[in-house]
């Protein structure tokens, strides 16, 4: 299982024939931006000449959870502030997620008794990242982390729980933690925000009708048929929902909180959010950012940065040229789960500012299930006893409870060889009896559009099951045949499943002698059709420690600030964590603002 970076992944370059792909494709781009009356260049011609929209200390561009913390940052250090939104809702791809946050010693930690020290974090998060990532946009993510949640709460109604026995991904790691350092944002009343409420962007997943339910509480609810703890949780969330209905509260958790929360600290601060007002463009005077051109009521307009434009406006998912550009085939913009207006726009306009762009190539990886209203990101379903992956050859190829990041660049990396994209996730009748998959509980059956889509297939035997699928079905039985051997003797020679402590969160401790393995033996047996789906795309902006974005020759762009998404993550090539978007998102905004205010 991989630990560190991928290795390097080749680019097209330029031939004596003529441009390369990637510069035939950007040439499209900036064909259809100018057809689309977008504005191309810095942003100081276009700029002239338009209306003005204000003036501000601050710019910050998107509504994520990197945006809001880094408004809220800035408000509360005396700078004024206004939040540009291109979508018609607030709280981008954080209000859609589970809202893990990943930051070593935080207060909540420390509070838990969590034995992390800023050592053992040091060594951990170096050892997952590698060399991709210097060591001083590492070290800034360490230091400045646990201030930034302590200021959150003390400037914000949000509050956050420890989600214990979620363990680091890569725990075996020096540093690396077997019950996890992520936290998750405690139970938030809705209320807090009056009208604005109703502009909150939807979940990903709504919870349960009348349960109050956290991110920890997934993996008991899943065992809720087979396990008295599962069954126990279940209630706990119906209680919750109960007394919250009963006090007339209307309750958030998840990524649902955690944007409901930054979003009543803005307004506690005094900080307007303008919603459906797209950024189109810099403003660049001598190379220096000096506002943002945004369409404000339909009508383009200049707002004037006088300290600097802080860009927080997502990743390029939901940009289908962007991704043929950067990212290897077969991809598209049909399988992410992040938030649509995710477009790249920040990025790009970064870009013709004179930015560097790293980590294009990659994204928040995760294997998911292309089903016909919107692909499910499949977390515990690959995990769970009794289940395994095979490629197009009928095999297993992956440790399908390895981290969803690293399941996904073997897809890929394999794929040109021995092809993996679809992958099949292959259970039995015994393991749907017992385990939640997605919303539909054990033993109901799959809904008939899943079979319609192809996104599920059914049958009484392997051979019928491999014939629906297009695998050769010798192949098919065999692998069954052999991983069933490995279960009942609790070991995986071939993929080491249930080696990490990683590998057992989302698992059934009521199997054994490995809750990861179980043998596939009562038909019928089901194949789900497994994709490269991701959270978002994590490559953009390259930044410095100090948030601040860089040209390639590592000069500051004086001005321009970049977090989240819209910037190159600090995880590099890898995945520390459950919340290892989130977490540097809201640490670096808040980076940014404090640097913006002379006070980082």
């Amino acid at each position: 299982m991989p630990t560190s970076a991928d290795p390097a992944r080749p680019t097209a370059s330029p031939t004596a024939a003529g441009p390369s792909r990637r510069q035939l494709l950007g040439a499209a781009g900036a064909g259809l931006a100018l057809a689309a009356g977008l504005p191309q260049g810095t942003g100081t011609a276009h700029a002239a000449g338009l209306p003005s929209l204000g003036t501000y200390d601050v710019v910050v561009i998107g509504s994520g959870a990197a945006g809001m913390t880094a408004a809220l940052t800035a408000a509360h250090q005396g700078l004024s502030c206004v939040v540009v939104e291109k979508a018609a809702t607030f709280g981008g791809s954080a209000a859609r997620s589970g809202a893990g946050v990943w930051i070593p010693n935080n207060p909540v930690l420390l509070a838990a008794g969590v034995p992390d020290t800023p050592a053992k974090a040091a060594a951990y998060l170096a050892a997952v990242v590698g060399p991709d990532v210097p060591v001083e946009r590492q070290r800034a993510f360490l230091d400045h982390g646990p201030a930034m949640i302590s200021f959150v709460m003390d400037h914000s109604p949000l509050r956050f729980r420890w989600m214990e026995g979620y363990s680091d991904y890569y725990p075996e790691l020096p540093g690396g933690l077997p019950n996890g350092r992520s936290i998750e944002p405690d139970q938030l009343d809705g209320n807090v925000l009056g009208a604005e409420l109703a502009r909150l962007n939807p979940p990903y997943m709504a919870v349960p009708a009348g349960m109050v339910v956290f991110s920890a509480d997934y993996k008991w609810l899943t065992l809720a048929a087979v396990s008295a703890k599962g069954a126990a949780v279940a209630a706990e969330c119906l209680a919750r929902g109960t007394k919250a209905a009963l006090l007339g509260q209307k309750p958030l958790t998840m990524g649902q909180s955690l944007a409901a929360g930054l979003r009543a600290g803005l307004l506690c601060a005094g900080v307007p959010v303008w919603l459906n007002s797209p950024l189109t463009d810099l403003r660049v005077e001598d190379g220096a950012v000096t506002g943002a051109v945004v369409t404000r009521d339909g009508t383009p307009g200049v707002l004037r940065a006088l300290r600097g434009v802080i860009v927080g406006s997502g990743g390029f998912e939901h940009n289908a040229a962007m991704r043929a550009q950067y990212q290897r085939a077969p991809i598209g913009t049909e399988w992410t789960v992040g938030a649509r207006e995710n477009t790249g726009d920040g990025i790009r306009a970064g870009e013709r500012a004179g930015a560097a762009l790293d980590l294009m190539d990659d994204a928040w990886w995760g294997p998911a299930i292309p089903l016909p209203d919107e692909p499910y990101f499949c977390l515990a379903e690959r995990t769970l006893p009794g289940g395994l992956l095979v490629n197009a050859s009928g095999a297993r190829f992956v440790n399908e409870a390895a981290p969803y990041s690293d399941v996904v660049h073997t897809m890929y990396d394999r794929n040109t060889s021995d092809p993996d994209i679809p992958a099949w996730l292959i259970v039995d009748q015994n393991y749907r009896n017992r385990y939640l998959f997605k919303d539909v509980a054990p033993v109901l059956p799959f809904p008939g559009a899943w079979y319609d889509s192809g996104a599920a297939h059914k049958a009484w035997t392997l051979d019928a099951l491999a014939g629906r699928i297009g695998v050769p079905a010798a192949a098919l039985r065999a692998t069954v045949s052999r991983f069933n051997s490995s279960a009942r003797s609790g070991e995986d020679p071939d993929f080491h499943r249930g080696d990490s402590a990683y590998d057992h969160y989302y698992t059934d401790p009521a199997v054994g002698p490995d809750s990861c393995l179980a043998p596939l033996w009562l038909p019928p047996y089901y194949a789900l059709k497994i994709v490269p789906g991701d959270l978002g795309t994590k490559g953009g902006l390259r930044t410095d420690a100090r948030a601040r974005v860089l040209r390639a020759d590592g000069s500051v762009i004086p001005g321009l600030y970049a977090a989240g998404n819209a910037s190159a993550a600090v995880m590099g090539h890898s995945y520390a964590g459950a919340g290892s978007t989130i977490g540097p998102a809201m640490t670096f905004g808040y980076i940014a603002a404090l640097d913006l205010a002379g006070g980082s």
